[in-house]
């Protein structure tokens, strides 16, 4: 079984002091620490997991700078086979459509059993990408998938759904499915482990190798636009109200009568 999978590289900013960059409209991540989208990182588990139970190949794909390789080696050290860099060149402000160009035109060339992607991406949180790109490939898809099983040339899928429950499919393969968080639980991969991958070759393209035009992505092919992005302002400090249960309760109904929200 051939399975490609598409990952991104994003900012953990859970723990940073964000700050807007000079242009207005985008966070400055000159500081942060750049890490795999967590999403792509339960579907890379995934893959080698299904490789490893049914054999074949996985190949992890990505766009984005010189720097988006370390997420594609710690991809390989944790068991994919082959890694592929699509340049950000000219995909800057691209919006989900842009993005979906480049991963379409790298990823129909390759043979594939089963294409995965994260549900979402933590950054822009689009959650479109995966199901564009199965529309231009022509596959069927499923999204925010918890479980896959395969069986021979179906795969039989466990969708998350609102309310705690869960839908079950069943697919022809070649298919592709954006998976969810807590599909599985991803390995350890050791500083070591990624050393030990440095000699793979990490094949690289960019737009123009791959047959698209400037007026195809980026800014002008968008169909949306960051204008300007702010910070929230920093509010007043928190009132600790302290007493009785039923000292505190009177006090927060007095609080609430006294802003409006009840009689």
């Amino acid at each position: 079984m051939n399975i490609v999978v598409c990952i991104k590289q994003v900012p953990e900013v859970a723990e940073a002091e964000l700050e807007i960059d000079k242009s207005g409209s985008e966070i400055d991540t000159e500081d942060l620490v750049m890490d795999i989208n967590e999403w792509d990182n339960y579907a890379v588990e995934e893959a080698i997991r299904l490789k490893e139970a049914h054999g074949g190949t996985v190949t992890v794909v990505t766009l984005g700078d010189e720097d988006a390789e370390d997420v594609l080696r710690r991809a390989l050290a944790m068991g994919a086979d082959e890694a592929i860099l699509i340049d950000e060149e000219g995909f800057e402000e691209s919006d989900a459509f842009g993005i979906a160009k480049g991963l379409y035109r790298v990823v129909k060339d390759l043979p594939y059993d089963l294409v995965l992607t994260g549900a979402q991406a933590s950054d822009d949180g689009w959650a479109q990408v995966g199901l564009i790109l199965a529309e231009w490939l022509g596959l069927p898809f499923a999204s925010l998938v918890m479980d896959i099983v395969i069986d021979g040339e179906n795969a039989i899928v466990h969708r998350e759904l609102e309310s705690n429950t869960q839908e079950k499919n069943e697919m022809s393969l070649p298919a592709l499915i954006t998976v969810q968080t807590g599909i599985n639980d991803p390995r350890y991969v050791s500083i070591m482990g990624i050393r030990k991958v440095r000699r793979i070759e990490i094949r690289e393209t960019g737009y123009e190798e791959l047959g698209l035009a400037e007026t195809e992505i980026g800014s002008e092919a968008s169909c949306v636009a960051s204008r300007e992005l702010s910070l929230p302002s920093a509010g007043e400090g928190a009132e600790i109200l302290s007493g009785t249960l039923n000292e505190i309760c009177e006090k927060t109904a007095q609080i609430i009568r006294d802003r409006g929200g009840i009689d």
